[in-house]
């Protein structure tokens, strides 16, 4: 998890070219991103890796961040729902994983021993991600 040596930088640091202001228009996702991205990794909650997860921004340094919260607590409630970290990270697009192989297998290892009863109260569709994941 090399990219974790980079906790004091940002995204728009690590991840080019910085991005520019967003229009003043622009949606309150769209700013919140924005935002992120000028936030040192080490200090993004687990509810920004989500919204960064799931809006698959610099994912190579952001999946392992979500790991590493995930080997902790893997069906951690970032801010919707119980296990909404893991779905969105392993939502991610394959491609992005195998950046990653390392990160990858340690949370297959976790998702593996994760009790049935712990999964049930996911949302619709989790324990086919998950098993897509794993396989």
């Amino acid at each position: 998890m090399e990219r974790l040596l980079y906790l004091n930088r940002t995204l728009d640091e690590l991840d080019p070219p910085r991005w520019v202001p967003p229009a003043a228009d622009a949606t309150h996702l769209v700013r919140t991103v924005h935002e992120l991205r000028r936030v040192p990794l080490g200090e993004l909650s687990a509810a920004d890796l989500r919204t960064l997860l799931s809006q698959q921004v610099a994912l190579p340094y952001v999946l392992p961040l979500a790991v590493r919260l995930l080997l902790e607590e893997p069906l951690l409630d970032a801010c919707f729902y119980e296990g909404d970290l893991l779905l969105a990270a392993v939502n991610a697009p394959a491609s992005a994983w195998a950046l990653l192989p390392e990160p990858g297998a340690r949370l297959r290892a976790v998702i593996t021993t994760l009790p049935e009863a712990m999964t049930v109260g996911l949302p619709r569709g989790a324990a086919e991600d998950l098993a897509r994941f794993v396989a």
